[in-house]
Order: C-alpha cells, then sequence, then structure tokens
C-alpha cells in the first residue's frame, strides 16, 4: 500500500497558490453574457403570386432555397441592434410557390466583454438567441399561406460569421487591388 506524503506547510503554500493562479485564470474564461433588451420584427414580407394555382394543381415536390444573414448597428457605448435576416423561396420548375422575407432583429449588449470580444460575441450569440422566433414566425408564416409549415434547420452562427469575415477581407483585397 502507497503512503500519502506528508502534508507540510511548504506543500499547503504551494496548492493554495496553484488554487488561486487556477481560481484566476476561471475568472477570465468566464463564458460572456449577451443580453437582449428587446426583440422584434424589423420587415416581414410573404408573396404567394400563385396562390389559386398552387392550391388546385397537383404540383411536384418545391425546391426551397433559404439565405439567412447577420448585420448590426452600434447603437449606443453598450447597445447594439442585431438584425437577422432571413429569406426563403420556394419554386417548382414550373413557378414561384411563395417567397418570404424577415428582417427580425433584437438589442443586444455584451457588459462584461472587452472590445475585441464585443463583435464576435454579438455576431454569434445575438442571432442564436433570436433564431428560434424567427423561425416560428416563418413557420407560421408559411402554413398560414396554405403551405406545409417551413421548419428551419438550426443555423451554425459560427460558419456565418466566419464566412461574413471572409467576405469583408476578400472586398477589402479587391478594393486595394483596384
Amino acid at each position: 500500500m502507497a503512503k500519502s506524503p506528508k502534508k507540510t506547510a511548504k506543500n499547503q503554500t504551494e496548492n493554495t497558490a496553484e488554487n488561486t493562479a487556477a481560481e484566476k485564470d476561471n475568472q477570465t474564461r468566464q463564458p460572456r453574457q449577451v443580453m437582449v433588451h428587446a426583440q422584434y420584427v424589423k420587415d416581414l414580407s410573404f408573396e404567394n403570386p400563385n396562390a389559386v394555382s398552387a392550391h388546385l394543381e397537383k404540383t411536384e415536390t418545391p425546391q426551397v432555397e433559404i439565405g439567412v444573414q447577420v448585420n448590426g448597428d452600434k447603437i449606443n457605448d453598450h447597445q447594439y441592434e442585431v438584425r437577422l435576416h432571413i429569406t426563403a423561396k420556394a419554386n417548382t420548375s414550373e413557378k414561384p410557390l411563395f417567397l418570404v422575407d424577415l428582417t427580425y432583429a433584437g438589442i443586444v449588449s455584451a457588459p462584461d466583454a472587452t472590445p475585441e470580444e464585443v463583435n464576435p460575441l454579438l455576431m454569434i450569440e445575438g442571432p442564436r438567441l433570436l433564431f428560434p422566433f424567427a423561425r416560428a414566425i416563418v413557420s407560421n408564416m408559411t402554413r398560414d399561406g396554405g403551405f406545409m409549415p417551413l421548419n428551419l434547420q438550426p443555423v451554425d452562427f459560427v460558419a456565418v460569421y466566419r464566412h461574413s469575415l471572409e467576405m469583408q477581407r476578400k472586398a477589402a483585397e479587391d478594393a486595394t487591388k483596384q
């Protein structure tokens, strides 16, 4: 049987120093909080251009294209408006069935975030918090338009943010080339 080392003042001091360092490390790594102060529909459109024929004629399964964009603006020193823009188009080979265009927005803040953390935090976590509400609006709108509810799949807002950064970087490179 192995014996445990004797506790000495030196071991206790080392353990206390390690614990203090670990506590400080945990404090610096704590997740930042995003607060949603308000959320609202900023713009909403549903077009059903062939309503009569779409409901009377038997049609093939539609092809649905979905687009998601995230934008934001600073309101004041601590609050930002984050906008989640969702588009959905359903078409058959013959004609368009419906078009959904929704901009759902929220006023958000990140009180404990550093300036370097604010943009990614708000542009990833902000839309992640708004998305379930926007998703419900799209589902209800398509159902109320006479179609099966369009249930949007979860969105990887980290990938959306990275794609946006890449597009901004490419645009900046193209601007410097001209």
